[in-house]
């Protein structure tokens, strides 16, 4: 009786092994799915990122050389106005 207990016993162990390593692959292969979709998020922000800080350098650039031209303008409509209508 003892014998066929231990004859039994890994059969039934091994069964469950067999399930269980068939269960974490499947898992394995989720999880493998989910890190790949999110390293193709994580490209995918990265770009946009990029983009949007050269959108704001541009910006940036473009505003100095605004302010450059305002302050020129500035200048000359003060130094063409006559002084005593300002104020």
């Amino acid at each position: 009786m003892w014998n066929m207990m231990c004859d039994v016993m890994p059969t039934i162990s091994e069964d469950n092994i067999s399930q269980r390593s068939s269960q974490f692959s499947g898992e394995d292969a989720n999880f493998e799915q989910l890190m790949v979709s999110m390293l193709d998020e994580r490209d995918k922000l990265m770009d946009s990122l990029r983009e949007a800080q050269e959108r704001l350098n541009e910006s940036e650039v473009k505003l100095t050389e605004t302010e450059k031209e305002r302050d020129s303008l500035q200048r000359q409509i003060n130094a063409n106005l006559p002084q005593g209508r300002m104020g």
